[in-house]
């Protein structure tokens, strides 16, 4: 990292930390733990990720991936080998889902939505962060393969054996409410939100740039489409009437 970028660093992000995107997913869902909620990580890999650590801040804390490497997350009180269109929980088993950087790789991201709102209770919350589709870097990924994702990531210091491919199919605020409705969950809010412009961070002349798209797709709402994260909460309402319809939470 040379002087300039930890320059821009000190003088226009100095609230910013590694990793302070999912910090702010942490708030989030710390806001819905409890001592005797049951909890569900979709897409727990790991355990790479220290801030998604909620190992005793309610009553169980269970993980699924397809990497086998779930099972030995030591942030989870039971990991589970399954696709996330499948879960392999039962009905109405959890309080909270929660997924970090998860929908962007959905092959079936409907089906994963159907599974989702079936082991949540009622009531229950569903809640995700995941990149923009709209965003430039999920559009450059989207035009470019794989490997390249693994030489951006090896370059930012990530394993290539933790950049996993992107679909991109449940990553805008339309798709998440067509999904939503689909399934029957409640769309309660859904954050856009952009800050420090992490992937052009690599060099001095690309963080100017990425300091400048920042600057400008927070100068007003009309821009919110264009920002990187979605961070969304969505409920499972309390009941259905005869109709089948929901009723939300008041």
């Amino acid at each position: 990292m040379n002087s300039l970028v930890t320059r821009i660093d000190r003088i226009c992000y100095s609230a910013f930390k590694r990793n302070w995107d999912d910090q702010l997913f942490r708030e989030r869902i710390l806001l819905h733990l409890r001592p005797d909620a049951a909890v569900l990580d979709l897409g727990a890999g790991a355990g790479i990720v220290e801030q998604m650590n909620f190992k005793g801040l309610a009553a169980s804390v269970c993980g699924v991936d397809i990497d086998p490497r779930v099972v030995g997350n030591p942030m989870l009180d039971e990991g589970r080998i399954a696709n996330a269109d499948g879960i392999p929980y039962e009905d109405a088993r959890f309080k909270v889902v929660f997924s970090d950087n998860v929908l962007e790789h959905l092959d079936e991201p409907l089906q994963v939505f159907r599974e989702v709102a079936r082991v949540l209770k009622p009531g229950g919350v569903f809640l995700f962060k995941t990149p923009n589709k709209w965003h430039y870097m999920p559009t450059i990924a989207r035009l470019t393969p794989h490997g390249f994702h693994q030489y951006v990531n090896r370059l930012r210091g990530r394993a290539e054996v933790d950049t996993f491919p992107t679909r991109y199919r449940a990553n805008c605020l339309g798709d998440i409410q067509r999904l939503a409705a689909e399934t029957g969950l409640l769309v309660e809010r859904v954050e856009r939100i952009e800050g420090r412009p992490e992937y052009l961070r690599m060099t001095w002349p690309t963080y100017l740039v990425g300091l400048a798209y920042e600057r400008l797709v927070n100068s007003a709402e009309v821009f919110a489409p264009l920002r990187i994260l979605l961070v969304g909460q969505l409920r499972k309402p309390l009941v259905s009437n005869a109709h089948g319809s929901h009723k939300g939470i008041a």
